[in-house]
C-alpha cells in the first residue's frame, strides 16, 4: 500500500508523517479488518489533510491544532465538496487522531472538538415489483454481436456469450433475492452455496458471517450457472470463485456493478443507477410484506437497527395500509 504519491499541487508530506500514515493504514487493514477499498478511502482523505497541514507550517502532528483542521474543512468547502464527502473526511481525521493519541504519538487529540455536518437523509431509490420483473427478465437475454466475417450482421450469441448472460442472471437474481452488497456477492465461493437449505454463507462488513436465504428463481439460475455456464468460462485462474469474468478469473466489483448499472439504465423509467438499488428494493419489499424489522436487519447484515429503519420510510403504500388498519378515523 503506497503513500508515496502526493497529489499534484499539494505540498509534499514529510517522511515522519508518511510513516505514521502507513502505520495507521496497516492498523486498519490488519487489526481492524477493514476492506482494501475502505483503507484506500482513508488514505485519500488523510493525504488531503496531511498535504494541507504541510503547507500551513503544521507538518508535525504535535503542531496541529483545531484551527488547522477547521481551516482544512473550509478549504474543502470552498472547493465545492459535498456534505456527505465532508462528513467522511471529518470521520477519517477524527479516527486518525484518536488512534495517534492511543498510540501515545500525541499528548492530546486536536480533532476532539471537530464537528461533522449533519448528513442529508435521502430516501433510497426503490424499484417497483414490475420493474424488478422486467430487469430480471432482460438481464438474462444474451446480446448478439456484430462479427466482421459476416459483414457486420448480428450473429446468434456464442457459447461464451450465452454463459455470460446466465452469469448476469445469477447476479441479478442473487442481489434481489438476498440483498447482498456487491462486494459480498463477488467474494462468494462455490462452497458458499447451500442448495439443501437454499442459503448463502456471506462474509460481510467487519468479517461478520451470516447465512442469507434465496428463493427458487435464484436457485434455478445458480444451478444452470454451475452445471452448464460456469464450466464454459472456467480456467485455471477460476479457483473456488462462484462468479467469473469473461477471462475466467473471479468477477470483480466494477464488472458486477456495470452489469446492474446497464440493466437499470435499460429499464428507462427509474432514477436508480447502481446495484445498491436492489439491496434497497429487497429491504423495502420485505417490510412491505410484513417482515419483522430485526429480521430484515439480520438479513442485510446491518450492525445498527437505525440503518434498517430507513426503509420503513420508503413505502407510502405500507404507511397508508397501516393507517387504515390502525386509525379509528381512517
Amino acid at each position: 500500500m503506497s503513500t508515496r504519491h502526493p497529489d499534484s499541487g499539494t505540498p509534499e508530506i514529510g517522511p515522519e508523517q508518511l510513516q505514521v500514515l502507513e502505520d495507521y493504514l496497516g492498523y486498519l487493514l490488519y487489526q481492524r479488518g477493514r476492506s482494501e477499498n475502505t483503507v484506500r478511502a482513508y488514505e485519500s482523505d488523510l493525504r488531503s489533510l496531511l498535504g494541507y497541514l504541510a503547507g500551513r507550517s503544521a507538518a508535525g502532528l504535535d503542531q496541529v491544532r483545531i484551527e488547522h483542521l477547521r481551516g482544512w474543512l473550509g478549504h474543502l468547502q470552498d472547493a465545492g465538496l459535498g456534505r456527505t464527502s465532508m462528513a467522511r473526511k471529518i470521520s477519517a481525521a477524527k479516527n486518525f487522531f484518536a488512534w495517534t493519541l492511543r498510540e501515545k504519538l500525541l499528548d492530546e487529540d486536536p480533532a476532539l472538538r471537530l464537528q461533522a455536518p449533519k448528513k442529508e437523509r435521502r430516501l433510497p431509490q426503490v424499484l417497483q415489483p414490475s420493474q424488478v420483473e422486467r430487469l430480471l427478465r432482460d438481464i438474462k437475454i444474451p446480446q448478439p454481436v456484430a462479427r466482421a466475417e459476416s459483414g457486420g450482421a448480428a450473429d446468434l450469441p456464442s457459447e461464451r456469450e450465452a454463459a455470460v448472460a446466465v452469469r448476469n442472471q445469477v447476479i441479478g437474481e442473487i442481489l434481489y433475492a438476498s440483498g447482498l452488497r456487491i462486494s459480498e456477492l463477488v467474494t462468494l465461493d462455490v462452497a458458499d452455496v447451500d442448495f439443501e437449505r437454499r442459503a448463502l454463507r456471506v462474509l460481510g462488513k467487519g468479517n461478520k458471517e451470516r447465512m442469507v436465504p434465496f428463493g427458487l428463481p435464484a436457485q434455478r439460475a445458480l444451478q444452470l450457472w454451475l452445471d452448464h455456464a460456469r464450466p464454459v468460462l472456467a480456467t485455471d485462474a477460476s479457483d473456488r470463485a462462484l462468479l467469473l469474468g469473461v477471462r475466467g478469473g473471479r468477477l470483480n466489483v466494477r464488472q458486477a456493478r456495470d452489469v446492474i448499472a446497464k440493466a437499470l439504465h435499460k429499464l428507462g423509467d427509474t432514477a436508480a443507477s447502481g446495484p445498491h438499488a436492489l439491496r434497497h428494493t429487497v429491504a423495502t419489499h420485505l417490510l412491505d410484506g410484513g417482515a419483522d424489522l430485526r429480521a430484515v436487519q439480520e438479513f442485510l447484515g446491518h450492525s445498527s437497527l437505525a440503518t434498517t429503519q430507513l426503509y420503513t420510510h420508503v413505502s407510502v403504500d405500507r404507511l397508508r395500509q397501516s393507517y387504515r388498519q390502525a386509525h379509528p378515523r381512517a
